[in-house]
């Protein structure tokens, strides 16, 4: 791991791994908002094709301060965080005029307001089990619901979240955790296997930051659209066909994309290079390609 400071005097922890290669450099950009860097399979996926930047985004994971001053939590400071790094990563390796924004659910989002606000940095972009556009929640809650009703989970759920995150001890903080994000997965039993094990982390999630960027205007429906268009590189559109977020958002989404290109990946749910690591690799060899 290593600390970059910003102009503000933010510290963002960050990973690299790889070494340059034929294809632009590639920056993931984790999910949430709130949590932290989880993709390190993810990377190893690439790693042996390009380089491979990581990150925990401003106020979370092991990125310093915590909490953050008030105003930080924005999108557009997000994206300058980004942007920052770029130049960090410029100097130190080279090669990072151009490189490959992957964002992951909510880090979809903000790759492709990257984008947006930087064409002249972006090679490709990948949005990973994104949202994508319209009213995706009322169908994704539906199929969450219908997994945790058919794995028994609801009830002990709902006991857990009643005790909010400050009275919940540290194991049960790992236990909602677990029962929360269980449901991601193609097959909910699997899934309280896989997810316990990203649960475990001992890292605090930042509510105010999920609360206050989830809701920014600068990832809401109109603004992505004006994203795309602002977009040259070719936008990779990748879901996993379990996902509980419907797919059909995305489609709506790509539909506005001037180079836009849909990947579906079969048995696997929120987070495909989990599930299915073999085909998400074939998936992600496009996107590179596809960057030159």
């Amino acid at each position: 791991m290593r600390m970059i400071p910003l102009a503000d005097g933010t510290e963002l922890a960050t990973w690299t791994d790889g070494e340059a290669g034929a294809h632009p450099p590639v920056v993931l950009v984790h999910g949430g908002p709130g949590l932290w860097d989880d993709l390190g399979d993810l990377a190893a996926l690439l790693s042996d094709q390009t380089l491979v930047h990581r990150y925990d985004q401003r106020g979370c994971g092991r990125s310093v301060p915590r909490p953050v001053p008030d105003g930080q939590l924005a999108v557009e400071q997000s994206v300058a965080d980004l942007e920052e790094l770029r130049a960090a990563f410029d100097a130190q390796h080279g090669g990072h005029e151009r490189w490959i924004v992957i964002g992951h659910s909510f880090g979809a989002s903000l790759a492709l307001a990257y984008a947006g606000a930087h064409p002249e940095h972006v090679a490709a972009v990948g949005f990973l089990s994104g949202t994508g556009i319209g009213d995706w929640r009322t169908g994704f809650r539906a199929e969450r619901d219908r997994r945790r009703e058919g794995a028994g989970i609801t009830e002990e759920l709902a006991r857990l979240d009643a005790l909010g995150p400050d009275g919940r001890t540290g194991e049960q903080e790992t236990r909602w955790r677990t029962l929360q994000w269980a449901t991601d997965f193609a097959d909910t039993a699997d899934g309280l296997v896989r997810a316990e094990r990203l649960a475990a982390v001992g890292l605090d999630i930042e509510h105010t930051a999920n609360r206050l960027l989830a809701a920014d205007p600068a990832v809401a429906d109109d603004a992505l659209v004006a994203d795309l268009a602002k977009t040259d590189a070719p936008v990779w559109f990748l879901h996993g066909l379990a996902d509980p977020r419907p797919v059909t958002g995305v489609v709506a989404l790509a539909a506005h994309a001037r180079r836009g290109r849909k990947r579906i990946i079969e048995g696997a749910g929120h987070s495909p290079w989990i599930e299915r690591p073999e085909r998400t690799r074939e998936v992600l060899e496009e996107v590179l390609r596809s960057a030159g």
